[in-house]
């Protein structure tokens, strides 16, 4: 891990991600680039009148300004920070900054949302996990030492999950635990325990050849899948969740949902997502 990416709106929440971020950057001797998206009227930038370009610039500074006195804190110190000032919508040009700058990581704040709002507004971090190609962690609360010692990995376990199923190993230090879930729920996707326990020794073989790992699979039952990572992470005591998704659109994002999505507005752990 070489490149941090933080999104930076001055909340609380950017701020708890700036120091898991902080964290993780000194166990891996990484750099962290801040980011701050400045909403402003393409109207600033696209219009010919003259008198428009001092105004751009003013509150381009400005914003300089803020995000150097945000940026100093204590927890930096020693760390390699490049504040970078984009106008961008927040929520879909995060992971292409990430992408130019070769970042390995987007670690997040996020306070979730729920009801009216979570059905017609949704949030920036959420969307972020449906747009990106990197991996992001969400972080919900003020980070400890984030030693990451009990991990969940949640997944159907099928083909198309072996290529984060792989990246997620790659992101875990040695010291960690990762156990593996698969949630089964009623109705058309129900298994039977042979039918699960197949998929996941046959997902294992195309993964690496390991099925050792066979013997950290966990099978639980629950009404939901979210529900059964849940409950499940709280039973182990864990300190990590980690999960595949297909970052859906359009329709198919509202009518079907997405669990990680879910799980990134209401569960408290840390959540990290990878792009199928």
């Amino acid at each position: 891990m070489e490149k941090i990416i933080v999104p930076i709106d001055f909340s609380k929440y950017s701020e708890h991600a700036l120091e898991a971020a902080a964290i993780l950057a000194k166990k891996n001797n990484a750099e962290i680039l801040a980011l701050h998206m400045l909403e402003m009227s393409d109207g600033l930038f696209s219009s010919s009148d003259a008198g428009q370009k001092p105004k751009v610039l003013f509150f381009l500074k400005l914003a300089e300004q803020k995000f150097e006195e945000f940026l100093n804190k204590d927890y930096l110190k020693g760390i390699k920070i490049t504040p970078i000032v984009k106008q961008f919508k927040v929520f879909s040009e995060v992971s292409e900054v990430g992408e130019q700058h070769n970042a390995d990581l987007i670690v997040m704040g996020s306070h979730g949302v729920s009801g009216f709002t979570e059905v017609f507004v949704g949030s920036n971090t959420e969307k972020v996990v449906r747009h990106s190609k990197i991996p992001v962690l969400v972080i919900k609360q003020k980070p400890n030492n984030l030693n990451f010692e009990t991990v969940i990995f949640a997944s159907n376990f099928s083909e198309e999950a072996v290529g984060p199923y792989i990246k997620a190993l790659k992101m875990l230090p040695e010291t960690s635990k990762m156990q593996l879930l698969y949630v089964n729920v009623p109705g058309e996707n129900f298994k039977s325990t042979s039918e699960m326990e197949q998929q996941v020794a046959s997902f294992l073989k195309k993964a690496d050849g390991n099925l050792d790992q066979l013997n950290t699979v966990n099978y639980v039952s629950d009404y939901s899948i979210e529900k059964g990572i849940v409950n499940f992470s709280n039973l182990v005591g864990a300190d990590l969740i980690m999960m595949p998704t297909h970052g859906r659109k359009g329709l198919a994002h509202f009518f079907e949902g997405s669990i990680s999505e879910d799980l990134v507005n209401h569960a408290n752990l840390p959540v990290m997502t990878f792009k199928i």
